[in-house]
């Protein structure tokens, strides 16, 4: 079961008043709802399924673990957090933990050809609201243009509010755990919805190879989209000061 939207171009329609029904989901019917957890295809991906805002990035994202979703795990380590919100009122704390390259960042990843890797980000995704709010994926992955591959430059597109020097590439958001003991995500009439309070850790990976030399200092994470910063100015998710490896 995925949740997916289009990205750069894509467009999001999305259920925003249907919280009156949210917290009556929250038991067992909801959490087995996204028993194969939830996928969300980034820029310029071919998932299809819901529709997002003009500048809302596409996303289909899949949790990695077993019936009552992502696995359970502590908080790790991040960067100073940052409050978003959107217009239906929806609130989410995000904040960095970790960038790098990998040969396998996502369940399903091929191999990559020899001597080149995937990006990859991870960030922390908070409601920190006493109600459920509609699952998103805020934060998106940026590199240099001048460290993505020639072959792919025509698919790295830069984004309002972000250095025109930094790019991003179609990729995939996946939740990886739920953290501090946090319950899964449920379905409400076809939206994916986060528990009130709910914190979970959020994988962002390209889908197209880099170099594998490419620096995990080159690697940004950014919320740019006007549905999260109305000023259009994008906003970067620090990195722990020793970011782990």
């Amino acid at each position: 079961m995925s949740n997916s939207h289009r990205s750069h171009r894509r467009r999001k329609k999305s259920s925003a008043g249907k919280l009156g029904l949210a917290g009556a989901l929250t038991g067992a019917v909801g959490i087995a709802a996204v028993a194969a957890g939830i996928a969300v295809l980034r820029p310029d991906g071919d998932d299809g399924g819901k529709s997002a805002p003009p500048s809302l990035s596409s996303q289909s994202g899949q949790g990695e673990a077993g019936d009552a979703g992502p696995a359970l795990a502590q908080k790790p380590a991040t960067g100073p957090a940052q409050q978003f919100s959107t217009p239906e009122g929806y609130g989410y704390d995000l904040a960095a933990v970790k960038t790098g390259t990998d040969d396998h960042p996502l369940n399903g990843s091929k191999p990559p050809p020899s001597g080149m890797s995937y990006a990859y980000a991870e960030y922390v995704l908070t409601n920190n609201q006493r109600r459920p709010v509609l699952l998103q994926f805020p934060a998106d992955l940026f590199m240099p243009l001048s460290t993505v591959p020639k072959e792919s430059r025509d698919r790295c597109m830069p984004q309002p509010g972000i250095p025109s020097s930094m790019c991003t590439l179609p990729n995939h958001s996946r939740l990886t755990a739920r953290l501090n003991g946090s319950k899964a995500p449920f379905k409400d009439s076809g939206d994916t919805m986060m528990p009130a309070g709910a914190s979970y850790l959020v994988r962002v990976a390209v889908d197209m190879p880099v170099k594998n030399d490419l620096s995990a200092d080159d690697l940004k994470l950014y919320v740019w989209e006007a549905r999260f910063t109305s000023d259009r100015k994008g906003i970067e998710l620090a990195l722990p000061t020793d970011q782990p490896h």
